[in-house]
């Protein structure tokens, strides 16, 4: 690295001496020293491996990663490129001791250092089983590993879909091993069983099953053996949701018959490798035969056995019956006898005419008294409507009639007209009720008790005439005087009430 004046130490100062009295000091831009302090730093940290506790960590739309290791002493901010973050093999979270290999430098924009780390892994399988424990404790707090949610298996599933890898062991020996028990219809959904996104495709596997149009009976989710970072994937909480939440039963297969997933927690059925779980899928295809063959023996001999018990009984029961022709005829006997107590068909035929007259007899009679007492109830009403009733009741309604008459005379609008008033009418022998109306009209009706007289009002008057288009004799509108205060009309009569 070229030295710098002003920060070699043995470079001379103003005055030839090996100290700098400061006046000739190099004068440093901000973006140099920055410089200068991240080669430093570079140069002296280029590789390192550092142990801490992940704290902080963030994951914005860009893939890159952004988190704090810390100890009990200090703290130093990291960084993983999108790049590096594709190469882990679980998923990093807060509280998680690691081992993280990178190199130290500053980040000018904030005066601070940091590392960026390469490379990741957990810090042993202590740290990992402990994180195991605290995160099912967490997901069985939610009641994901209740045994009453789990489901019983399909006995004979009509389509299995089966969430693993598409290369490998694992399903070649689960497609070998249903073929030999009971060829099935199966629906693969290939996903990653390790490595950095392997959770979410396994996850996005189980319920892209459960959303199928034709779903499968039963899902199984299958991987190989290996040590538990390996097998992290099945641990991750998308995973232990994604199986607790399938409509659809599950079994789990994962690892080998030691390993221990938290799906394995949360599925219906767990077995201990995948070909355990291909063999608990469906039923030997020949045993099943040999048992339905074997039930069905047995259901044949039930029958025959239930026959022949059947025959034997009904034969004991008929051996004690008696003959029949005895029956018979203890009963053809019993019929002449009430044959011959019996009357002659005349002789009922008479009964029953003499039965019939008597009963005419009875509804003539029973006739005649109704027709008597329906004239002497007549008769007491006749009595009671003699002529003083129908007088009064004539003379009620002649007074009623009297009384309308007077009142429709009463509201007879022309009967004013004999007292001195008029009535004005418009076009069609409409009343005018208003001045305001009778100024908008040409001319006027005015009716009286003996006649009627046409007046021509002040908007339909000719201007050059001097009356103001009043007729002979007429006043015009200016000159017309205010009607009159009529007196009162007269009481009416007695027994008349006033209709006004």
């Amino acid at each position: 690295m070229a030295s710098i004046p002003g920060l070699d130490p043995g470079a001379p100062g103003p005055s030839g001496a090996g100290g700098d009295s400061g006046g000739n000091a190099y004068e440093f831009t901000v973006g140099e020293l920055s410089i200068e302090l991240k080669r430093a730093v570079e140069d002296r940290f280029g590789h390192v491996r550092l142990r801490g506790e992940i704290s902080g960590w963030k994951t914005p739309a860009s893939g890159h990663a952004y988190f704090t290791l810390k100890d009990e002493d200090a703290c130093i901010d990291a960084v993983m490129w999108r790049t590096s973050r594709a190469r882990l093999d679980f998923a990093p979270e807060d509280g998680l001791e690691v081992i993280a290999q990178g190199r130290v430098t500053t980040y000018p924009g904030r005066s601070k250092y940091q590392i960026v780390v390469e490379r990741m892994a957990v810090a042993g399988a202590g740290a990992l089983m402990a994180l195991l424990e605290k995160r099912k404790a967490a997901l069985g707090a939610e009641g994901l590993f209740a045994p009453e949610r789990k489901r019983a298996l399909p006995f004979l599933p009509r389509r299995i879909g089966i969430v693993t890898s598409p290369t490998g062991a694992v399903i070649r020996d689960m497609l070998h091993r249903l073929e030999e028990r009971f060829p099935r219809n199966v629906l693969l959904w290939p996903v990653k069983v390790q490595g950095e996104g392997a959770a979410g495709e396994v996850a996005r596997g189980i319920a892209g099953l459960n959303a199928l149009p034709d779903a499968p009976d039963l899902i199984i989710v299958a991987r190989g053996g290996g040590s538990i970072e390996d097998l992290w994937a099945f641990n991750e909480e998308a995973v232990v949701r994604a199986v607790a939440a399938s409509g659809i039963p599950v079994i789990s297969a994962v690892g080998h018959e030691t390993d221990t997933t938290l799906c394995d927690f949360a599925a219906d059925h767990r077995a201990p490798t995948p070909t355990a779980a291909a063999e608990r899928a469906v039923p030997v295809r020949a045993e099943l035969a040999a048992l339905i063959a074997d039930q069905a023996a047995r259901l044949d001999g039930a029958m025959r056995q239930g026959q022949r018990a059947c025959a034997e009984r009904a034969a004991m029961l008929a051996a004690r019956l008696p003959a029949p022709a005895t029956l018979i005829e203890a009963r053809q006997q019993r019929l002449d006898d009430l044959a011959a107590r019996l009357p002659g068909p005349k002789t009922i035929f008479d009964m029953r005419a003499e039965r019939l007259a008597a009963l005419e007899d009875r509804l003539r009679r029973a006739g005649m008294q109704a027709r008597r007492d329906a004239a002497r109830d007549l008769q007491r009403v006749s009595a009671r409507l003699g002529p003083d009733l129908l007088q009064r009741s004539w003379l009620r309604h002649d007074q009623r009639l009297k009384d309308t008459c007077r009142v429709l005379a009463s509201l007879d609008p022309r009967r004013p007209l004999q007292r001195g008033f008029a009535l004005v009418e418009g076009p069609g022998g409409r009343p005018v009720t208003s001045a305001a109306r009778a100024g908008e009209l040409a001319s006027l009706m005015l009716r009286f008790s003996d006649g009627a007289l046409s007046v021509r009002t002040a908007a339909g008057s000719d201007p050059d005439d001097p009356s103001g288009g009043s007729g002979p004799g007429e006043p015009n509108s200016a000159q017309r005087e205010r009607p009159k205060r009529t007196k009162a009309p007269k009481p009416a009569p007695p027994g008349q009430p006033d209709l006004f």
